[in-house]
């Protein structure tokens, strides 16, 4: 069965004589990407490279070492590691910028007002709500599971399925593994597998992938796991409400690396009965928050209107500003104002 996509690219045939010579092409993704992030991204690259352009990758930020087996890795241009003035030209050069996994140029800290005043085409691709329409192109699906999702898409609407390969499958694979939540998320719908099979057809191989991301642990964030579920993990039954709070000194005890915390949200989301989970860290430069939900509870809504964030329905994150004891009292005397909509059904 062919797949069918609800919202395809309004011009496509515009965006595809963009594509018809060689281009100076970056992709960008958000500070701190995750596999889907970085899948997307190494992904559409690998195919735009195979189409002839020039093709730099960069991050604004490092990311987890579970996934920097991706190909391409090795290539990427971390703004945070490498000279900013190399990005700042990388950027200035091209010809074609495609923003993935954003749906803000704020997601990107201070590449956001350099891809801004780029005088590059501009291409969004990306599932999160309320996107900022700066792009002259978009690919974008507020209802996808994943920006992999999307990425494969386009490169059906463009005809050239044939050209995405084994490397290209894994990182398109990855990403959708991960943003589906191993296939458990509510947003797993019967798309989701066609495109996942399709890219099992082409050479991704599920076994390996999530090995490497689910499976490839250091003993720090074993201990560190260990640890929050014993001593951090709070449980708040009148609200329907999990939380953990990390200081600065404990993620430093732990060794902590970028992507240690990740998933550990998902532990008091897992307690029968609860509604809404929230991790939040003291990162030394501000205060992060990572959101989730179940049923019909945003905490997309909750994120953007309180912690300068937003995202998905029953994903979202969050920022503050204050100190970690500050926002913990922020956000637990948010509670009552939401105990209805916690507690209904």
């Amino acid at each position: 069965m062919p797949l069918a996509f609800e919202k395809p690219m309004q011009n496509i045939k515009a965006f595809k004589d963009q594509l018809s010579q060689p281009r100076k092409v970056v992709i960008l993704t958000h500070f701190k990407p995750d596999a889907d992030a970085l899948g997307s991204s190494l992904g559409l690259a690998r195919y735009l490279k195979k189409k002839g352009h020039a093709v730099t990758v960069i991050t604004p930020s490092d990311y987890p070492d579970f996934i920097a087996w991706m190909p391409g890795n090795e290539e990427v241009v971390i703004f945070q590691k490498d000279k900013p003035d190399r990005c700042a030209k990388l950027v200035a050069d091209a010809e074609m910028i495609f923003c993935l996994d954003f749906s803000s140029l704020n997601r990107i800290n201070e590449m956001g007002g350099m891809v801004r005043e780029a005088g590059a085409k501009k291409v969004l691709v990306d599932h999160h709500l309320e996107p900022e329409h700066f792009a002259d192109f978009e690919q974008w699906d507020g209802t996808a599971a994943s920006t992999a999702e999307l990425v494969y898409q386009l490169i059906v609407e463009l005809d050239d399925q044939a050209l995405v390969d084994g490397p290209m499958a894994d990182c398109l694979y990855a990403g959708i593994m991960t943003d589906t939540g191993g296939f458990r998320h509510s947003n797993t719908n019967h798309k989701v597998f066609q495109i996942a099979s399709d890219l099992v057809a082409r050479g991704a191989n599920p076994y390996k992938v999530s090995k490497l991301i689910y499976e490839t642990n250091s003993l720090e964030r074993l201990r560190l796991m260990g640890y929050v579920l014993w001593e951090k993990l709070q449980v708040l039954p009148e609200y329907k409400t999990a939380y953990i709070a990390l200081t600065a000194d404990e993620l430093k005890r732990f060794g902590s690396q970028t992507g240690d915390t990740e998933g550990l949200v998902n532990f008091g989301l897992s307690i029968k009965g609860i509604k809404l989970s929230v991790i939040i860290s003291d990162r030394r430069e501000n205060i992060k928050l990572s959101l989730r939900s179940l049923g019909d509870f945003s905490v997309n809504e909750m994120a953007r209107a309180h912690f300068q964030g937003g995202g998905h329905r029953n994903a979202a994150g969050g920022q503050t500003n204050l100190t970690l004891e500050q926002t913990v009292k922020k956000f637990l005397d948010l509670l009552p104002q939401y105990k209805d909509q916690l507690l209904a059904d």
